[in-house]
């Protein structure tokens, strides 16, 4: 068995760690690491005082070095990185196990006290750690009291510093008593290699065109000045953003509103004119944040203009899906400008009167352009390329729905077949712009996982066109036309219960259930397991027995949350598009091209002029991992200077 060295170090950096990310935290010259925590095979847990003057054992440092020994950490990201950069180091990932990813792979808590609670550990994390972090880590406000010092140093409370030593140490022992629990739920070897990969895409990160970032941020600062300016005017209110007093505003106007959310406001200024729609829509764009992205961009970007850490490996813990992190490029806002690469030239240039002047709404325009802030390298491109309808076509493949295999194997119009078999319409009579299509696709984009009336009306079927009493008979027509993946649903919801309730295994199609260790386990084709913690029965929202498990809810906190068939075909699809990306970018990254970024079901690498082609990357991509026999994979890219959606 090979060596282990646990650790967990205590830092000291001037850059907030939360909203800049690790890698910008240590890019700083303040950056440096106070204790450095450890633990040999388990054995007792040792600290080195390095703000005091101690220096890390010669032993340690060559473990460090070596290899061959398994350096273990929870998020291990922040040490490898931290490490890296105090000691001048280039320590690679393939030596690390991180036993938060582990953790993630059983749907536990991303963070070490929240695993802890729900292990029920002997030791746990220490409830001060958090005071003594914000006092030892963070600046400190210069006062008379503490003598107009930036930051508190051992000797300002040495007590403290004891206690904050004890807690550091606390940290390996908790760690140590995770992966002993975790223990006979080991990282597979694949997944262990992509989260290399992951680290490897974060190392290298992705270059960002900071003069577009603050041209940006500055556009967006001087347009909400004249919007407030001219909504003062409109209104003559003491605060035009204020709800309760533009209601009193436009109740003098003769219109009552509930509610000032955006989507009502959109509605208002379809049903109004004049001063009333102005101001709406004035309060419209001083409602609009994506400038905040730039802001995360310009907060996160290091000093050699690339922003890293973006991606979490196994951050969605119910699919194993990436989570994005600081910038949340995992919900950008597409750009639909025609003239992109014009309207991205004027913010560029700082032409802001000319943004107000060919535009009709300056904040829309920032919006769209966040993706551009993005760039490849000099000297290179970006090729962009994304599976086509790799949902749909996972779905068509596990339930076994023949006749959509056949359109994804020939033409691939999903919208127009889906019409065709639920209206029983040849398919040669819908075109683009038929009623009959725009159907078919809102079906398809809200339907596939046991979605109804409630999906279809959230996916903007209303504001589509259609009416309400067409809603219902939408719905039925889809399933009727989709026979094979409705009983997959209830196949599924049957097998999965039966898994619990009986405590045996169970199959449906390419899909195991097995429930041990009080877990619900679902093995995908590719051998990987998603993880339901403490599952049990109970009375579900429909008024029937279904299944329920704990798992992060919306208050990221851990809550008791229930699902059903149609919500684990959802988990079993998504999480079978995120193994096939996964396998494609270790092919990609094997024909050695660097990849900077990745969203849900797209890849963006950064490539030499005049080297490769989108083919050959689509190509790539759409190759079948071997398990999935049968599964039409296709791919569609582009390349440009600066990352977007085609």
């Amino acid at each position: 068995m090979a060596k282990q060295l646990a650790i967990d170090i205590e830092t000291f950096s001037d850059i907030d760690l939360i909203s800049c990310g690790v890698y910008r935290y240590v890019d700083t010259t303040s950056f440096e690491i106070l204790l450095f925590a450890y633990s040999v095979d388990d054995g007792e847990a040792q600290i080195v005082d390095l703000a005091m003057g101690e220096r890390l054992p010669e032993e340690v440092m060559e473990m460090l070095l070596d290899e061959s020994v398994i350096k273990t950490a929870f998020n291990a990201n922040f040490e490898r990185t931290c490490i890296n950069r105090y000691f001048d180091l280039q320590l690679k990932p393939e030596a690390w196990s991180c036993t938060a990813v582990q953790a993630s792979m059983l749907a536990l808590p991303l963070n070490l006290e929240g695993v802890g609670e729900v292990l029920s550990l002997d030791k746990k994390k220490m409830s001060e750690g958090k005071e003594l972090i914000k006092y030892f880590c963070c600046p400190c406000k210069p006062t008379k009291v503490n003598g107009g010092r930036t930051r508190n140093r051992p000797e300002d409370a040495l007590e403290k510093w004891e206690q904050f030593k004890t807690y550091c140490v606390r940290d390996v022992d908790v760690e140590k008593q995770i992966r002993a629990k975790l223990a006979k739920f080991p990282i597979s070897d694949m997944e262990q290699k992509l989260y290399c990969l992951d680290q490897r895409i974060n190392d290298r990160g992705i270059m960002v065109d900071r003069n577009i970032v603050q041209h940006a941020i500055t556009c967006d600062l001087l347009y909400k000045d004249m919007a407030t300016k001219r909504a003062y005017e409109l209104s003559e209110l003491d605060n035009p953003n204020s709800v309760s007093q533009l209601k009193e505003w436009l109740q003098k106007k003769g219109i009552e509103v509930d509610s000032l959310a955006k989507n009502n406001v959109k509605e208002l200024i379809d049903k109004t004119d004049g001063e009333v729609a102005e101001l709406l829509k004035l309060r419209l764009a001083m409602s609009k944040t994506s400038v905040k992205k730039y802001e995360a961009i310009d907060r996160a970007v290091c000093h050699e203009d690339r922003v890293h850490g973006l991606l979490q490996f196994y951050g969605a813990n119910r699919t194993g899906r990436w989570a994005g992190r600081l910038v949340q490029i995992h919900n950008l806002p597409q750009n639909h400008i025609a003239d992109l690469e014009l309207a991205r030239s004027l913010v560029a240039e700082g032409r802001y009167e000319d943004v107000e002047l060919f535009y009709d709404s300056t904040p829309n325009v920032l919006s769209e352009l966040i993706r551009t802030a993005f760039i490849a390298k000099p000297g290179c491109r970006f090729i962009i390329s994304d599976f086509s309808a790799i949902e749909a076509r996972v779905l068509a493949w596990m339930a076994g729905e023949s006749w959509r295999l056949d359109v994804f194997k020939t033409h691939g119009k999903i919208y127009e077949a889906s019409a065709s078999a639920m209206f029983h319409v040849p398919i040669e009579e819908i075109g683009k712009t038929s009623p009959l299509r725009q159907k078919g696709k809102i079906a398809e984009l809200a339907l596939g996982y046991g979605g109804s009336v409630g999906a279809l009306i959230s996916m903007g079927a209303l504001n589509m066109g259609l009416e309400e009493n067409e809603l219902q008979p939408l719905v039925t027509t889809w399933r009727n036309a989709n026979p094979h993946i409705t009983q997959f649903w209830w196949a599924v919801d049957e097998a999965a219960i039966t898994a619990v309730k009986e405590k045996r295994p169970t199959k449906v199609g390419k899909v195991a259930f097995d429930y041990y260790s009080g877990i619900l386990f679902i093995t995908l084709p590719s051998g990987r397991k998603l993880s339901y913690i403490k599952p049990r029965m109970g009375m579900n929202k429909f008024g029937r027995e279904g299944l329920t498990y704990e798992g992060i809810g919306e208050s990221k906190k851990l809550t008791r949350i229930e699902t059903y068939g149609p919500k684990l075909v959802e988990n079993i699809v998504q999480a079978i598009s995120r193994d096939i990306l996964a396998e494609a970018m270790l092919r990609l990254e094997k024909g050695r091209f660097d990849i900077v970024c990745h969203v849900h079901d797209e890849v963006v690498l950064e490539v030499k002029e005049g080297v490769s082609s989108v083919e050959e990357i689509n190509e790539v991509m759409a190759i079948n991992p071997s398990w999935t026999a049968g599964l039409p994979l296709k791919a569609a890219g582009f390349e440009s200077s600066f990352y977007k959606k085609d």
